[in-house]
């Protein structure tokens, strides 16, 4: 069985149901994935781009987009790198209100046992184990000319 790259614009039509020729065919090719018919690969950028246009253009809330999308990056048949990683990012991205970016940074820093992060983000803050870098918290004084 081959694999098949699968775009951002698939998952779209499918969730958003707004095109009458392709959003059927984008859930009837989902359909395939699900059955285990075809396998598709994916990549992080993908989860990125579908979350950022569903948040910013649709007004998607993140409960709803965490609802519709792990379903389908949990497929069997839907191979994408780290994807048990993506249940902390959504997880994160929801119930700390982070940017879906910084969720995933913040859950691969707990994948590499990392706990300090060079931000100026606060929002970092709300992450249990995560605290922002103290070279960047302390005033710094002038800066020499």
């Amino acid at each position: 069985m081959s694999l098949v790259f699968l775009d951002t614009n698939v998952l779209l039509r499918h969730l958003l149901q707004d095109h009458p020729e392709q959003s059927p065919k984008a859930t009837a090719f989902l359909a395939h994935v699900e059955s285990g018919d075809v396998r598709a690969r994916t990549s992080d950028t993908v989860v990125f781009e579908t979350v950022f246009t569903l948040q910013r253009h649709y007004g998607v809330p993140r409960e709803e987009i965490r609802d519709a999308l792990l379903p389908l990056i949990e497929l069997p048949a839907l191979v994408l790198p780290g994807k048990r990683r993506l249940r902390k990012v959504f997880g994160l991205y929801v119930e700390h209100g982070l940017p879906f970016a910084d969720a995933y940074h913040a859950a691969l820093m707990e994948r590499l046992g990392l706990d300090e992060i060079a931000t100026f983000d606060d929002h970092f803050d709300r992450v249990h184990g995560i605290r922002r870098s103290s070279c960047l918290l302390q005033d710094s004084g002038p800066a020499e000319t």
